[in-house]
């Protein structure tokens, strides 16, 4: 395939958009809290109908692409987001949510398949590392803007006069008070400028690697009896079920305890928790180049361990930024792990990164573990959980032992002219 600068920026936007929608539901469960009068646990349940599509989905969207090829799955995918954006935005009901969030949840798992081997093979794979940063830099962007923009449209409604252009727009179409829907039209109508791009540009099917290639389902069950194989799978669970319980809980926790408005405050703590994750990302690509991967993993688990604590038992100001600095400490768990995973076994990675993408699975357990613990001993004791994946992080970073340790220079080096 020829390389397509134009296609490797639509997979940039594609990165974008993933995020943007993904990671919007922090800061809407203060609301739909309210909206609904909901429990924790029921609360708890919206992120995961989302992210049990990522358990569920995984595996199968990498037979389905192999199978369609990268344009029909990826038009499938954005159909899917449509219909279940537009559900939410047109029947704002707690039962309609669920499901359309699930559906939008099983597009954005397609979506994760489908797109980096396209990306390797738009840019080049001698580019494949620069561009794989650069979309962790844009995924990361769409995760600090959403709150911004939240913010921004939920004022706007609630000050019509002061509404111009699209947030008019968007406002004349929300049904009743849901005023929080009006993020689901905006997806709606962003899915819908997607779907036509994609639709009108050439993405020829992509030559698999071996390593990107899905497994037959025989080879699936024999990885799974190996102990590394669990024991890693249970590290991506334990990291999306710690970055997702913070991310979904952090702003109902300071509205509980802080008395921080979620539609403002609490939604720059959750932007800036993304933020410093971009940030600790390229600072975490430094550091790799001079420490083991291991070291680093048991550093930023240690960190994370007094954030933490920081969050749960310090005052507002302690509070609201310790949850704010978890996002720069967890930053390079899930690349570190998912590395350390690949490097421990020989071959079959294609079908191992299969099973590690279903632990993204983690991101439904976790926030649904707090909620509902959170609705008999509080919130604050129920976020104590994240001591126990954060541990598990800790001790996965002493149990493994790569093939193929990460490759490291000496600091000297670093600085030494050529």
């Amino acid at each position: 395939m020829q390389r397509s600068k134009f296609l490797v920026a639509i997979i940039l936007v594609i990165w974008f958009v993933i995020s943007f929608v993904t990671n919007i539901i922090g800061p809407l469960i203060p609301i739909v809290i309210e909206t609904y009068q909901l429990s924790l646990t029921m609360a708890a349940f919206l992120p995961f109908s989302f992210f049990l599509a990522y358990g569920v989905m995984s595996i199968p969207a990498g037979m389905m692409v192999e199978r369609l090829g990268e344009k029909k799955s990826m038009l499938i995918a954005f159909t899917l987001n449509f219909l279940g954006s537009i559900a939410i935005a047109v029947y704002p009901v707690y039962t309609i949510a669920l499901g359309s969030l699930f559906t939008i949840g099983i597009g954005m798992a397609m979506l994760q398949v489908i797109i980096n081997p396209l990306m390797r093979v738009a840019g080049g794979e001698e580019n494949f590392a620069f561009y794989s940063v650069l979309g962790q830099l844009v995924f990361g962007l769409g995760s600090f803007v959403g709150p911004f923009v939240f913010t921004y449209l939920m004022q706007k409604i609630a000050q019509p006069a002061s509404a111009d252009g699209i947030a008019k727009f968007l406002s004349s179409l929300i049904r009743g008070e849901m005023n929080w829907t009006v993020l689901y039209w905006l997806f709606s109508l962003i899915f819908i400028v997607v779907f036509l791009t994609v639709a009108l540009i050439n993405i020829p099917k992509v030559n698999r690697k071996q390593d990107e290639k899905a497994g037959t389902l025989s080879l699936y069950a024999e990885l799974l009896k190996d102990k590394k194989v669990i024991l890693f799978f249970l590290g991506i669970v334990a990291y999306v079920g710690t970055e997702q319980a913070l991310a979904n809980w952090m702003s109902e926790f300071l509205k509980q305890y802080h008395g921080v408005d979620p539609t403002t405050e609490g939604a720059r703590v959750i932007a800036w928790f993304w933020g410093l994750m971009s940030i600790g990302c390229f600072v975490g690509l430094g550091l790799l180049r001079i420490f083991d991967s291991r070291l680093i993993l048991k550093i930023a688990s240690a960190i994370t361990l007094v954030m933490i604590t920081f969050a749960l038992f310090g005052v507002k100001g302690i509070s609201y930024y310790a949850f704010m600095a978890c996002g720069f400490s967890i930053s390079v768990m899930f690349s570190i792990i998912f590395s350390l995973a690949l490097n421990s076994v020989l071959k079959h990675h294609g079908s191992f990164s299969g099973i590690l993408c279903s632990g993204i699975f983690g991101g439904a357990l976790m926030p649904l573990i707090v909620g509902s613990l959170g609705d008999y001993i509080g919130l604050r004791y129920a976020m104590t959980v994240l001591y126990l994946t954060v541990g598990y992080i800790l001790f996965l970073a002493y149990y493994a032992k790569p093939l193929i340790p990460n490759k490291t220079v000496e600091i000297k080096e670093l600085f030494r002219p050529n």
